[in-house]
């Protein structure tokens, strides 16, 4: 028997609730994982709470993120006792997810815990962190280096948010932090960042082309604040976007990348093939400082998970939330 969250939608409408449930509820799969800690994403928070169209089938286990260990495998690259992590895939969206005390997973879906990273710190990193180093890496090979300027993060006291100005401040970037939360103004100065803003300077419509100061970005709201962003961004600058948290729509203008040269760069965690992964986990062990990830953290037990999840989506939860499943 093991704990899980799940999502029914039914005559009786759509809800998530704790539930114990039997071994032979685990969907197929050649890994199964005893699960030691899962996270809460934006995306598990439109799960939980019926806000977005995340959830594909019902009923669902959330989470998009898992550590733990192998209790039993019949794929070739996992043996009982190995330690592991799992981001994206469509897990805790179309095959029963991390919010659970077991997980049973196609193992391509796997890669190893990197060495010196606890299943603690692989979930305070969690698909945000890994997003956050992706962004990182897209902006190194779009040839982004320190001495070019201020690199602005968007949404930062936010997951993604809070991860990349950690580890862009430690790369010896110098780091403007966006958000709305003034509150949050010491926490991101203490994270790195060299400036904070407000995010309402950015929010509202602005014009094609705006002064010339960001070298790089990295954004997680998209909208108005991603056309603003990209407007602002100077001659052969890279603006990495992987969120969507004020909206999807890009109200922008061809301007900036025909008379600037700027790079509009997506980062899709979800999917990336298992050589992108490998390659930002590792640099997640060597760039991203650890004290200051506990710094972002905020754990919670399982039974905390529905009720949290509501706040997240109100903004009202700083940096990374894990959760020890089994606590």
């Amino acid at each position: 028997m093991y704990k899980a969250i799940v999502i029914n939608k039914d005559e009786s409408g759509y809800r998530a609730n704790l539930q114990t449930l039997d071994e032979s509820a685990l969907p197929e799969g050649d890994v199964t994982v005893k699960v030691d800690y899962s996270c809460l994403n934006y995306k598990d928070g439109l799960a939980i709470t019926g806000k977005g169209p995340v959830v594909r089938k019902f009923p669902m286990t959330p989470g998009i993120d898992l550590a733990g260990s192998v209790v039993s495998s019949e794929h070739p690259g996992f043996a009982v006792g190995d330690a592991v992590v799992l981001n994206g895939w469509g897990v805790g969206e179309g095959h029963p997810g991390g919010l659970a005390q077991m997980a049973r997973l196609k193992g391509d879906w796997l890669i190893p815990l990197p060495a010196g990273v606890t299943p603690r710190q692989a979930m305070a990193v969690g698909t945000a962190g890994y997003t956050a180093m992706l962004c990182v890496l897209g902006l190194e090979k779009s040839g982004v280096t320190p001495d070019q300027g201020e690199i602005l993060v968007t949404g930062a006291a936010g997951g993604v948010g809070s991860v990349a100005v950690a580890i862009l401040a430690r790369l010896g970037y110098t780091v403007v932090a966006s958000s709305g939360r003034p509150e949050e103004t010491d926490y991101l100065k203490t994270l790195g960042a060299a400036e904070v803003m407000d995010r309402k300077l950015l929010s509202e419509p602005g014009k094609p082309l705006a002064r010339e100061r960001w070298a790089g970005a990295v954004d997680t709201v998209g909208g108005h604040t991603l056309a603003n962003v990209c407007a602002s961004t100077k001659y052969l600058g890279t603006v990495t976007a992987c969120g969507l948290a004020g909206g999807a729509d890009l109200p922008a203008t061809v301007m900036p990348f025909i008379l600037r040269g700027v790079t509009l760069k997506g980062i899709d965690s979800v999917m990336a093939p298992k050589a992108a992964r490998l390659e930002a986990w590792e640099r997640i062990g060597v760039d991203l400082d650890m004290d200051k990830l506990e710094l972002m953290v905020n754990e919670i037990g399982l039974d905390e998970a529905i009720e949290t999840a509501g706040r997240l989506l109100e903004g009202k939860v700083r940096g990374r939330t894990i959760v020890n499943v089994n606590r």
